[in-house]
């Protein structure tokens, strides 16, 4: 009796012929055996994903941590996955497992934290190795978790206050200091506007007051002109009639002391003389001085 067995795109079928392997897998499609005569083994093709549960590896510096991941691989030789190993996903976890421990034993507990990558392509290329033989492939390694002791938690989570407080410090230091620089380099502008702004209002100032003492120099120049040519149309009996007035309101004054300047003699010597010409003038009468002997004869007349 001969039988058939529909064989899907994604398996293969290894067959025995009385025990004996009859050549290269079969698949996909059909595939007759014969009872009693013919054994057969399904191979899946399809990428295969399995859990390590979660294990506890010692580190470099005799730190245990607790480690779990996932698997990725697919059968590539179905002839080999049959006949080289009576079975290849156990015999892949227990392979990632030992690789594991392996690997973590060989890094400081700050390496296996930080450096998860390198840890994944380590497993994926020594379990490659391994399977290679068994027609299998490794595709990746995928570390799902690492937890450290709880006092190494507690450790590490007080560190990271710490490296927060003084990331916080930091910021803030440097930006009082960045504060700080803004406004000093404001004052500093500040400083120098105000300066600059003094600057031209002394410049503007002192341009005015030169031009006020120019106005009033030329101002008093024109005055002076004015009275020059006011004055030089006085005659000498005009002014001495002003001095004799000046005297006049000295002598009301209440002052003891008078300071008269030379040039009133020459104005009073000059105004006699012409009241002497005016006396010996045609129809005037001459005025006589009284003398001592007319003094001394008065009294007997």
């Amino acid at each position: 009796m001969i039988f058939f067995k529909i064989v899907p795109e994604y398996q293969r079928l290894v067959r025995f012929t009385l025990g004996k392997f009859d050549g290269s897998p079969r698949g996909p499609g059909w595939v007759w055996t014969i009872p009693f005569i013919h054994g057969t083994t399904t191979v899946d093709l399809r990428e295969e994903v399995f859990d390590v549960e979660p294990q506890t590896c010692i580190t470099k510096d005799n730190a245990p941590v607790t480690v779990d991941m996932l698997v990725f691989m697919r059968v590539i030789d179905p002839e080999m996955a049959v006949l080289q190993v009576q079975s290849y996903r156990l015999a892949a976890r227990g392979m990632a497992i030992t690789t594991l421990r392996a690997v973590v034993g060989d890094m400081a507990l700050d390496d296996v934290l930080a450096k998860r990558e390198q840890i994944n392509a380590l497993m994926q290329v020594r379990m490659d190795e391994v399977t290679d033989r068994w027609g299998v492939k490794v595709n990746a390694v995928e570390i799902r978790e690492i937890l450290p002791p709880r006092d190494i938690q507690e450790a590490m989570s007080r560190q990271m206050s710490a490296e927060r407080n003084r990331r916080a410090v930091v910021t803030e230091s440097e930006g009082t200091r960045e504060a700080a620089v803004t406004i000093a380099d404001g004052n500093r502008e500040a400083a120098i506007l105000n300066a600059e702004g003094q600057k031209q209002s002394a410049i503007l100032k002192a341009e005015g007051d030169r031009q006020a003492t120019i106005l009033n120099a030329e101002g008093y120049a024109i005055a002076l002109e004015r009275i020059y040519g006011a004055a030089s149309g006085v005659d000498a009996n005009t002014m001495a009639l002003q001095y004799l007035e000046m005297m006049k309101e000295l002598a009301a004054g209440p002052s003891t002391k008078w300071v008269l300047p030379m040039e009133l003699t020459n104005f009073v010597q000059g105004f006699a003389r012409n009241m002497a010409t005016a006396a010996t003038a045609p129809g005037t009468r001459p005025v006589t001085t009284p003398t001592s002997e007319d003094n001394q004869e008065s009294p007997s007349s």
